[in-house]
């Protein structure tokens, strides 16, 4: 295509307006960093294939991602139909135009060196059903406007349009579109050296911890915790039983508690809500809104919030409950502990679930590992068994009252020192 226009369609790369479909795997700000990867992958193959002008229709404002030879015309229109019909109109210059998307990292500049000779229009399936490419010799408002997009069968229902209008049309090679996790990780494996490929596998090592244990709770994904070294640690990986309801050992343990109960990393809410069921005011807390809004659906009370940040009753709780091996969180048990003494009243408890080997203290990090294929960034976190906590229990000015096992699990029912 020596002569004539190459128009690349686009979003300004923004989190939350673009690749949302991407977000069952990525939060919002990869999920942009992957678009914003695709589109610079595609202006750059633009940028070198054979044209006389090339243009970028634009929805938002342009960034540093956009390469020198470009003109920029922002898009208009209601729907997509609309914005790609007047992009053609907006590009037109007098000689032939082909318009690609942004979600196609993987053209290539040779695939745009065709030759219009003996065609009216041009057009490039996507393996979804949609298209990644269109071309007209001349704008015409019919040959888009009224075309359903976004479907299964978009391209197809483009190819009868141009048809229907006598238009002679070349078909360009077919391609995969980059729409989901499972798309993205197809371009990763089959275009390594794509800009958006680096930053998939740099993305599927680095996860946000917090994001994989979402996909956990939504039932989207299975993920377990493991150390550094890749190892399972089975007590941090029961989502199963963390998402059912309370069973014996937990009504064991909650039989020893005094209200109001405050749940440290209330999870899924299993145990907030067999408190309420009892008649205990008992309140959760945790840093996942998705596990406070699964607990708050069982109709049990749980606050979105760091442990660390302002609680409700602060020195006035009458138990405070580590289950799960919450005791873990933020690598620092001491610090933890010492917190929950200042949460629970003075005649209070502090119900600690310990790992089941008494001489275990390690403040090793995890790494959440989920089937998706994503890791996530190291995780502080600690696993400690009865004696290492009796000491850090002492440090934290509070003291053990009661050692206790159910099954294969442990646990330490402290006090504060007067």
């Amino acid at each position: 295509m020596t002569r004539g226009t190459l128009i690349v369609i686009a979003k300004e790369p923004v989190p939350g307006r673009v690749k949302t479909r991407l977000q069952t795997e990525f939060t919002a700000p990869e999920a942009a960093a992957l678009a914003r990867a695709s589109l610079v992958d595609t202006l750059s193959a633009v940028r070198v294939a054979p044209a006389s002008r090339r243009v970028l229709a634009l929805e938002g404002d342009p960034g540093p991602w956009l390469p020198a030879g470009f003109d920029v015309v922002g898009q208009r229109g209601a729907g997509l139909d609309e914005r790609l019909a007047a992009a053609f109109e907006d590009a037109y210059d007098g000689s032939p135009m082909l318009l690609v998307g942004m979600d196609t990292p993987q053209l290539r500049p040779e695939l745009l060196d065709f030759h219009w000779s003996g065609y009216d229009a041009v057009l490039g399936l996507t393996e979804d059903g949609g298209y990644w490419c269109l071309g007209l010799r001349v704008p015409d408002p019919r040959a888009l406007v009224g075309v359903p997009m976004s479907t299964d069968h978009t391209g197809l229902d483009q190819l009868r349009r141009l048809e229907s209008l006598g238009l002679r049309v070349l078909m360009l090679p077919t391609l995969r579109d980059m729409d989901t996790p499972r798309d993205a990780a197809y371009l990763a494996a089959e275009f390594p050296a794509l800009r958006v490929s680096r930053l998939y596998r740099r993305l599927q090592h680095a996860a946000h911890p917090g994001l994989l244990f979402e996909q956990a709770l939504s039932g989207t994904a299975r993920v377990v915790a493991t150390g550094i070294d890749g190892r399972t640690v089975p007590s941090l990986s029961e989502l199963d039983r963390w998402q059912a309801p309370a069973d014996e050992v937990d009504r064991l343990a909650l039989s020893r508690c005094e209200g109001p109960v405050l749940d440290i990393g209330c999870g899924p809410g299993r145990i907030v809500t067999a408190l309420a069921e009892r008649g205990i005011p008992a309140l959760g807390v945790d840093v996942s809104p998705r596990a406070v809004s699964l607990t708050t659906s069982r109709g049990a009370a749980a606050l979105h919030r760091p442990v660390q940040d302002r609680l409700p009753g602060e020195g006035r709780w009458g138990s405070v409950l580590l289950m799960d091996g919450n005791i873990g969180i933020g690598g620092a048990p001491v610090d933890l502990l010492r917190r929950c003494a200042e949460l629970v009243r003075p005649d209070g408890i502090v119900l600690v679930e310990v790992d089941p080997d008494d001489e275990l203290d390690d403040s090793a990090p995890i790494v959440l590992r989920s089937s998706t294929g994503r890791h996530s960034s190291p995780l502080p976190w600690a696993r400690v068994g009865a004696r290492a906590l009796i000491a850090h229990a002492r440090t934290a000015r509070l003291h053990p009252t009661e050692d206790w096992r159910a099954g294969h699990r442990a646990f330490l029912t402290l006090r504060r020192t007067a």
